[in-house]
């Protein structure tokens, strides 16, 4: 009657941890195994690279979206739209050096006015009516 209930035994357990979680990540190790293999990037893939990829692509996708969370908090919304993601890559140096050429749909343009095109500062105003009294 050996095995037919009660407790598992310890290689039934072990046996259920995907890679995943044995490299305490959230994007999925054996996906992008696959993919590498499948995408015909080399001939050979080692154990190591997928989820050497997937933390890195982990890291990445944590830091934009913590940007963007701050810009959507700036902004004073709870929801992040394609405009808030747009903001957090295009005023992170880093990040839109790394993602220069990419259009971000729905993301609209930075906010930027030509120092030419604004009007006179007042204290230069103040500063040359003093001059002029003098």
């Amino acid at each position: 009657m050996a095995g037919k209930g009660g407790k598992k035994t310890v290689d039934a357990v072990k046996a259920g941890k995907s890679r995943s979680a044995k490299a305490g990540l959230q994007f999925p190790v054996g996906r992008i195994h696959r993919l590498l293999r499948k995408g015909n990037y080399a001939q050979r893939v080692g154990a190591g690279a997928p989820v050497y990829l997937a933390a890195v692509l982990e890291y990445l996708t944590a830091e934009i979206l913590e940007l963007a969370g701050n810009a959507a908090r700036d902004n004073k919304k709870s929801r992040i739209v394609p405009r808030h993601l747009q903001l957090a890559i295009r005023n992170d140096e880093e990040l839109n050096k790394l993602l220069g050429n990419v259009t971000i749909a729905q993301g609209g343009v930075i906010p930027s006015i030509n120092p030419a095109l604004l009007p006179p500062s007042k204290e230069k105003k103040g500063a040359a009516s003093q001059s002029d009294a003098e």
